[in-house]
């Protein structure tokens, strides 16, 4: 079997094989991920041809990029609506009602002054609440086929992820 027809078979499952759907078991896709590549692997086509051993290399740099999108969801989201023709551009995000503004400040505010890995841990497991509800709500969004809504809410997402690096940051800084 060469690795063309291997390649199709796994690509062609890997995308059909689940539901389009924003919300996903991140287990099972790391499964599915790690059994890609270790049948993708280049040193499994080290006999073979040139070829198909650059074919092999690009096939896993592709599997791996898909993995690395798919695994979070801010990146899963931005490329679902990538799909259906929509994208967030740098400075033109839509969120700029007042409340949500200082809602950030607020709390970039209180990360800056957050004396103890306690006070850091508290923004960080709030920050995570809010991931998680954004989650909940841009998957509701996606699956009613509400784009701008969920565009918007993917722009909020972006802000407290950005939030979210942040801490881990911080307290980094503390050990």
């Amino acid at each position: 079997v060469s690795i063309h027809s291997k390649i199709f078979k796994f690509t062609s499952c890997f995308l059909f094989c689940s539901d389009y759907t924003f919300t996903l078991d991140t287990h099972k896709l790391q499964k599915r991920y790690l059994q890609l590549q270790r049948t993708l692997h280049p040193d499994n086509f080290s006999q073979k041809s040139v070829k198909e051993q650059e074919y092999s290399e690009s096939q896993s740099a592709l599997v791996s990029k898909a993995y690395k999108t798919l695994l979070k969801p801010l990146s899963r989201g931005l490329y679902m609506l990538e799909l259906e023709g929509m994208h967030l551009k740098e400075g033109t995000d839509s969120v700029a009602e007042s409340h949500f503004l200082m809602e950030l400040m607020e709390i970039n505010e209180a990360l800056e002054e957050a004396q103890t890995p306690e006070e850091v841990n508290k923004i960080g497991q709030d920050t995570k609440g809010k991931l998680a509800d954004l989650t909940e709500l841009i998957d509701t969004a996606l699956h009613e086929g509400k784009l701008d809504t969920a565009k918007e809410l993917l722009t909020q997402m972006k802000y407290y992820a950005s939030i979210e690096e942040k801490v881990k940051a911080k307290l980094s800084d503390f050990m």
